[in-house]
């Protein structure tokens, strides 16, 4: 890094960018919009619209990959809906904090996330003496 900043070429820039408003916003142009224009040229040439080509990688698609986008897709329908109804969406962020999760029982709205089998486990092994071993 050092080489850059002990050149000659940089140390120009430098008094130039300070110096001269014009300079610098030409310097700035050049480093932010002409990035700018060929990163958007090139996601235009790489973004194919071919419906062929969409229809054919749908069609390729795993069960379980078009399962989790209709899941998705109903989600968020669901919480597009409760926002246009204006209800209180509080308690999802809640039952997240929580490590629960929203249901769509109408009067169990929340629900605990089972627990996974090697806690369960542990929890069986360490259960309090019973009366009998206490007496």
């Amino acid at each position: 890094m050092s080489i850059l900043w002990e050149s000659e070429t940089w140390r120009w820039l430098v008094r130039r960018t300070r110096d001269s408003k014009p300079f610098f916003l030409a310097f700035a142009t050049v480093c932010g919009v002409i990035p700018g224009i060929i990163g958007y040229g090139v996601m235009q040439l790489t973004n194919s619209r071919n419906e062929q080509l969409e229809a054919q990688l749908r069609q390729k698609a795993r069960p379980e990959t078009t399962i989790m986008g209709q899941v998705n897709r109903e989600r968020l329908a669901e919480y597009l809906g409760e926002l246009q109804r204006k209800e209180n969406t509080n308690d999802r962020y809640v039952a997240a904090l929580r490590g629960e999760t929203l249901t769509r029982k109408p009067y169990q709205r929340i629900q605990p996330v089972p627990q996974s089998n090697a806690k369960t486990d542990e929890a069986k092994t360490e259960r309090p003496n019973t009366s009998k071993e206490q007496k």
